[in-house]
């Protein structure tokens, strides 16, 4: 018998099946089957030797009861809607100004990139020293100014803002090439019947430009309150092991990483990364409810 050739239609599905496998695998083997296995873990008492030991709510429980918990738990969300409104005010006038017909444009764009592709061990090690209180580049800028000369990361009122405003700087430029795609994307058509109006340029970014890069605006909102949810190596790397700093600076992700690797207790670990999920989860689920109040789609 003669094989049966596939139709035209099968062939592609198989090789788009086959183009995608590769990735399907990977999300499966390195993030679905270790969440899984994260969630079981959260309702057992384990120290990542010996057999688990299940035990129920205990760890939900005992972390809700937890004062350094939910210090985390407020850290984390205080550094969330502060960095993340204030990086998207930031680059959302950068990507205006970018989207301008300036000389050199390209270097700039370049340059307002360089530290999203720059690793958060390099931006966390450089701006701990530009901190240091002794011998910091900016303290001693501010004390030939005759300026007051705070201790950055030690002062606990100013330290989470302090590794706000380098979060801030590092994630930024993301947001400004989201943000300058969605501008390059709006027709000019609209903004010439506006000017035949007699519409100003204010009036212009509001009525037009503000409204129609809101499905970037909310793509930029969602991805950048995920990522500061997760926040860690920054904060790892600035504060090394110093206990003074700890408190102040504690995140989930932290409390994930000490509970686990530093006192082995795998299964306390594992609640918090899932109590972490359902906060990331809600968040997501809120954004998209209320997205329909203020996104605008073209069309």
């Amino acid at each position: 018998m003669t094989p049966t050739k596939l139709s035209r239609g099968k062939r592609e599905a198989l090789w788009a099946y086959l183009f995608i496998a590769p990735t399907v695998l990977g999300l499966l083997v390195f993030y679905m089957l270790p969440a899984i296995g994260s969630f079981a873990l959260s309702f057992t008492k384990w120290n990542g030797i010996s057999t688990p030991e299940y035990v129920g709510l205990e760890n939900i429980i005992r972390l809700i009861q937890d004062t350094s918990f939910i210090r985390s738990v407020i850290n984390t969300f205080v550094f969330t809607l502060v960095s993340v409104p204030l990086s998207v005010v930031i680059a959302l006038l950068i990507s205006l100004l970018l989207n301008q017909k300036i000389k050199g444009m390209v270097i700039y764009r370049t340059l307002y990139f360089l530290p999203v592709v720059t690793m958060p061990v390099a931006v966390g090690m450089v701006w701990k020293w530009l901190y240091n209180t002794e011998y910091g580049l900016i303290n001693y800028a501010l004390g030939l100014m005759g300026l007051p000369q705070p201790s950055w990361l030690f002062d606990p009122n100013i330290a989470l803002l302090s590794v706000i405003l380098v979060y801030v700087w590092m994630t930024v430029g993301n947001s400004v090439i989201l943000l300058l795609a969605g501008l390059q994307g709006v027709s000019k058509t609209y903004y010439e019947a506006a000017e035949m109006d007699g519409a100003t340029k204010v009036r212009q970014f509001f009525s037009i430009t503000l409204p129609l890069i809101t499905p970037t605006l909310f793509f930029v909102f969602i991805t950048g309150m995920i990522s500061s949810l997760q926040v860690f190596d920054l904060i790892f790397i600035m504060i090394g092991d110093s206990s003074v700093l700890l408190e102040p600076l504690r995140t989930i992700v932290y409390g994930v990483y000490e509970s686990g690797f530093v006192y082995s207790q795998m299964g306390v670990a594992s609640a918090q990364a899932f109590l972490l999920f359902l906060a990331i989860l809600t968040v997501t689920i809120v954004q998209f409810v209320f997205q329909k109040k203020w996104v605008h789609y073209d069309g």
